[in-house]
């Protein structure tokens, strides 16, 4: 059999479900970073109608994309070439990474708080300082990271291999991101902390 012939066996490119599935995890992170940056500088939605409720509606339409994007990765993942893998990897690897990867963004979660979460040193509500304490003191990014854990705990489940591909996009995907994110992130606390010294 040729490569392209076994490739064909792992990866069907010929399903709208997968391009569906892409098109969901990229828009999230690109809408929040796209509305969060505007509301920084521009406070649109904080003019409208107060900060904590706007950052209240984003995060809640964040959480239900979050949802939709793990239902249509779950279709596109049934319309993909089943792949048989070992009882070791299909399910008691699969759980591992799975429940670690929840594990991580559920820790993450509490730490942050909802706001924290989503977006809301966008709109102006500071945690007191960054939050240093566990997953953060071991992860930089532990919901990312948790997030594309989840994404390979599926797809081994599954057994769908083409899953092992969507999350590598989810990783590159966060990836970019967080090549905004951060810096920007860094500069919202560093001009809080100059404040803060200044009011002392």
């Amino acid at each position: 059999m040729s490569p392209f012939g076994a490739a064909s066996n792992l990866l069907d490119l010929s399903q709208t479900s997968l391009y569906i599935c892409l098109i969901s995890i990229t828009a999230s992170p690109l809408a929040w970073n796209v509305i969060g940056r505007n509301e920084y500088k521009n406070k649109t939605l904080t003019k409208l109608i107060g900060a904590r409720v706007a950052c209240t509606i984003l995060g809640v339409t964040i959480f239900i994309a979050g949802l939709l994007r793990d239902v249509l990765y779950r279709i596109a993942l049934h319309d993909q070439p089943q792949y048989p893998l070992p009882f070791e990897l299909q399910t008691v690897l699969a759980w591992i990474i799975f429940g670690a990867g929840n594990f991580l963004v559920f820790t993450a979660y509490i730490r942050l708080g909802f706001y924290g979460t989503f977006v809301g040193d966008y709109f102006g509500i500071l945690q007191e300082k960054r939050v240093t304490g566990f997953p953060f003191s071991i992860l930089d990014n532990p919901m990312y990271v948790g997030a594309t854990m989840c994404f390979i705990g599926a797809a081994l489940w599954y057994e769908r291999l083409a899953g092992l591909l969507v999350a590598l996009y989810v990783h590159l995907t966060y990836a970019v991101a967080l090549h905004f994110e951060s810096p920007f992130t860094d500069m919202i606390y560093a001009v809080r902390g100059s404040s803060v010294k200044k009011d002392d």
